[in-house]
C-alpha cells in the first residue's frame, strides 16, 4: 500500500516562476484573496444527497462582510471565465463558500448561481503553492486537458473539473450493467502512463474525476486529475503509480482480468506517443517552464535522493545521478518515458 509520508511543505512561487505565470497570464490581481475568505465566522458540516459526510465545512460570515466577499467573488469568476468582462457580473452571485481542513492546500469552493436561470457553477481559492502551479501547467501542456487558473500573490483560483469522483464511481457505477468496462480499464492504464511520466503523485481514488461521453454506440470515458498539490514531491515511486493505492485496486483488478499484456503495452505506447506530439507542439513554453522548475525547490533533498535510487533501478540506468533538483528528475524520467519499452507492470 502506498502513503503519503508527512503532510507536504508549501513552496513559495519564486521570481522566475512569477514572471512565466505573467508571460502566459496566469497571474492576475484579484478583488478577493484567500486570506479575505478566512475572515469566516462559524460553519457546520457539508452532507450529500445521500446523508454522507463530504469533509467539507459550509462556512458563515458577518452580514457586511458577506456582500463585499460576493461582488468580489463574482469579479473574480468573471477574470477566470470571461477574462474580466465584467458586465455578466450583475446577475451572478455567491451564493454557497465550502471549506475543507482536509489536505494541503485547505481549499475553499465557491458556488456562484446566474441569478437569471440558477444556473450555477463552482471554483476553488487555495492557498498558492509553487509545486502546485508546476503541476497544473504540466497538466495544461503534457495532458489531454486543458487547464484554467490565476495567481494572485498567494492566492490560487482554480476553476471546477466536472466529472464523478473516482471513489464514488468505484463504489456505485463500477459494476453496473451498462458500464463498458473495456474502455475504462484502457483510460485507467493511459492515466497511469501520464501520472507516471509528469511525476504526478497522490492519485487516489478522490483526487481524480470520471468523465462519460456518450458515444452514438457506447460510452467513452476519460481519467482526469483534479488535485496537483503532491507534484513530483514524494520520494518513493509508488507514489507516481495510482495502480498501487489501495483504493484503486478494484480497477486495477478490472484492468488484470479484462486486459492482455499485450494490450495494455499498446495503450501505453499509444499515451506516450500522444505525450510526445504535446511535448513537441508546447516544446519552447514546456522548455521555459522546465529551465525554471530545475533550479527551484519543490521537494526536500532526501525524497529527491530516494526517487532517483528508485528510477534509476526502474529504468536499469545511472542516468538520475545527474539529477541535483527535483526539477531535473522530472525533466529526465520525461525523457526516459519517451524513449522507453512500455512495460505493462511499472514495478
Amino acid at each position: 500500500m502506498t502513503l503519503i509520508s508527512k503532510k507536504k511543505i508549501n513552496y513559495t512561487i519564486g521570481t522566475e516562476l512569477r514572471g512565466y505565470l505573467q508571460d502566459y497570464d496566469r497571474e492576475s490581481p484579484l478583488p478577493v484573496t484567500y486570506r479575505d475568505l478566512l475572515r469566516f465566522s462559524g460553519s457546520f458540516p457539508l452532507m450529500d444527497r445521500n446523508g454522507r459526510d463530504t469533509l467539507w465545512q459550509t462556512v458563515y460570515y458577518e452580514p457586511s462582510t458577506l456582500v463585499e466577499l460576493s461582488a468580489g467573488l463574482a469579479e473574480v469568476y468573471a477574470l477566470l471565465r470571461t477574462d474580466g468582462d465584467l458586465s455578466f457580473t450583475d446577475h451572478l452571485l455567491a451564493d454557497r463558500i465550502d471549506y475543507c481542513q482536509f489536505g494541503n492546500s485547505n481549499p475553499f469552493r465557491v458556488r456562484i448561481v446566474n441569478q437569471l436561470n440558477d444556473n450555477y457553477d463552482y471554483f476553488y481559492v487555495k492557498r498558492a503553492d509553487a509545486s502546485r502551479v508546476y503541476g497544473l501547467e504540466l497538466e495544461h501542456l503534457l495532458s489531454p486537458n486543458r487547464i484554467n487558473y490565476l495567481v494572485c500573490g498567494d492566492s490560487l483560483i482554480e476553476e471546477h473539473i466536472a466529472g464523478i469522483p473516482g471513489d464514488d464511481f468505484i463504489r456505485d457505477h463500477l459494476k453496473r450493467p451498462h458500464l463498458n468496462q473495456v474502455r475504462i480499464a484502457k483510460e485507467f492504464v493511459k492515466f497511469n502512463e501520464r501520472c507516471f511520466a509528469r511525476l504526478l503523485g497522490d492519485m487516489r481514488a478522490y483526487n481524480y474525476v470520471i468523465i462519460a461521453t456518450p458515444d452514438f454506440e457506447d460510452e467513452q470515458y476519460r481519467v482526469r486529475a483534479i488535485d496537483f498539490d503532491q507534484q513530483s514531491y514524494e520520494g518513493k515511486k509508488t507514489m507516481y503509480l495510482p495502480q498501487f493505492f489501495k483504493d484503486n485496486r478494484k480497477v486495477v483488478q478490472m484492468c488484470s482480468q479484462l486486459l492482455t499484456t499485450e494490450t495494455i503495452r499498446q495503450y501505453q505506447a499509444e499515451e506516450r506517443t500522444l505525450i510526445a506530439r504535446r511535448v513537441r507542439l508546447e516544446r519552447y513554453r514546456l522548455k521555459g517552464l522546465m529551465d525554471i522548475m530545475r533550479h527551484d525547490e519543490v521537494s526536500t533533498p532526501e525524497k529527491t535522493a530516494q526517487l532517483k535510487a528508485q528510477l534509476n533501478q526502474h529504468y536499469a540506468t545511472t542516468a538520475f545521478d545527474r539529477c541535483r533538483s527535483m526539477g531535473d528528475v522530472v525533466h529526465q524520467n520525461l525523457k526516459m518515458m519517451l524513449l522507453a519499452r512500455p512495460r505493462p507492470d511499472q514495478a
